[in-house]
C-alpha cells in the first residue's frame, strides 16, 4: 500500500511535452500516502507535478512504482518511465545500452537513445504488445448498451441519452480512444470526465479524442484517469497508435501522435507491439526543505 512507502529528501523532475513527473527514491523521510503525494505535486503549494515516480531498487532491473498527483497509485506512464530514463542518464546510471525497468508488474526495456544537450535526452520505451481483451481493460459490458456504447450521464455539453462508441486498449494500464468527435478542449472536458468516470471501467480509465489526419499521423486530446486535462501523454499516444492501427484508420508501422504538448512517435508492428519513443527535458534536481518534510509527516 502506498502509506507503507516512504520517499527520500531529493527530487529529479523532469517533463516530456509538458507532461511532467518527479522522480524520488524510497527513503525513510516523508510518507508516500495519498495526502503526501498530492501536496508535494500540488503546483501552488507544493513542487507540482503530473505524478511521482518512486524507484525501489537502485540496480537493475530498477524496479519502480507511480502515483498520480490525488495521490492513487496506477499500472504505468509511458512519458513517466521515459522521464525516469532521463533521471538514470544524468545521474550516470546509464548508458546508451539497452536496460530493463519493472513497473506495474511488467517488465519493459529502455533506451536513452541521445543527450541533446541542455538537458535533453531522447528516450525510447518497448511498450510491450497492446492489447484489446476486457479482462486487461476492465470493462464490465452489462454496463454498457446494445451497442456496445458508454452511455453518458445527462451534463454540460452532454445531450440526454448520448451514447459514446470508443475503442477499449490497454497499454499496461486502461484507455478509451474515441474517434469521429470534434477536436475541441469542450468536447474533452465533457467526454473525458463523464466516460472516465463511468462504472462500466472497473479501473477508471483514460480517454482520448483521437483523429487520423493523413498516413503516418494522428492526432489526439488526452484526458488522463487521476489528472484530467494533459498536454501529452506516453501511453496514450501508444493508445491511440495502436487503435488507428486496428480500426483500420491507420496501417502498421511508424506513427507520429501529435498531441496539444507536441509530438511522440509510436511504432506499431503487426502483432500491436509498440516502441513509445520522444523527447524529455530535465528541469530541476533539488531537495525538500526540513520543514516541508516535517509538514509531509503530519498528513
Amino acid at each position: 500500500m502506498a502509506d507503507q512507502l516512504r520517499g527520500s529528501e531529493p527530487l529529479f523532475k523532469g517533463h516530456g511535452l509538458g507532461n511532467d513527473y518527479l522522480v524520488v527514491s524510497a527513503g525513510d523521510q516523508w510518507p508516500l500516502s495519498a495526502p503526501a503525494i498530492a501536496a508535494v505535486c500540488d503546483r501552488w503549494r507544493g513542487v507540482g507535478g503530473d505524478g511521482i515516480v518512486v524507484l525501489l531498487d537502485p540496480s537493475p532491473p530498477y524496479r519502480l512504482r507511480m502515483f498520480n498527483p490525488d495521490g492513487s497509485e496506477f499500472e504505468r506512464s509511458g512519458n513517466g518511465l521515459r522521464i525516469f530514463g532521463a533521471y538514470l542518464a544524468a545521474e550516470g546510471m546509464v548508458g546508451d545500452a539497452p536496460f530493463e525497468v519493472e513497473v506495474g508488474g511488467d517488465r519493459v526495456r529502455m533506451t536513452v537513445l541521445q543527450r541533446m544537450g541542455g538537458g535533453g535526452y531522447d528516450v525510447s520505451v518497448e511498450m510491450g504488445g497492446a492489447r484489446f481483451d476486457d479482462a486487461s481493460i476492465g470493462i464490465n459490458r452489462t454496463l454498457l448498451d446494445a451497442e456496445g456504447r458508454a452511455v453518458l450521464p445527462t451534463g454540460e455539453g452532454i445531450h440526454p441519452g448520448e451514447g459514446i462508441e470508443f475503442h477499449a486498449v490497454s497499454i499496461g494500464n486502461p484507455h478509451a480512444v474515441v474517434f469521429d468527435q470534434p477536436m475541441t478542449q469542450e468536447r474533452l472536458r465533457a467526454v473525458g470526465s463523464a466516460l472516465g468516470a463511468h462504472a462500466a471501467f472497473i479501473r477508471g480509465i483514460n480517454v482520448q479524442l483521437a483523429a487520423s489526419l493523413t498516413p503516418g499521423v494522428v492526432e489526439a486530446l488526452i484526458w488522463e484517469r487521476g489528472v484530467g486535462w494533459t498536454s501529452a501523454s506516453g501511453t496514450s499516444a501508444c493508445a491511440v497508435a495502436a487503435a488507428a492501427v486496428r480500426s483500420g484508420r491507420q496501417n502498421p508501422g511508424a506513427l507520429e501522435v501529435r498531441m496539444e504538448g507536441g509530438s511522440l512517435f509510436v511504432e506499431v508492428d503487426p502483432d500491436y507491439g509498440v516502441v513509445l519513443r520522444g523527447p524529455v527535458q530535465e528541469v530541476f534536481r533539488g531537495a525538500l526543505t526540513p520543514g516541508f518534510v516535517s509538514h509531509l509527516n503530519t498528513l
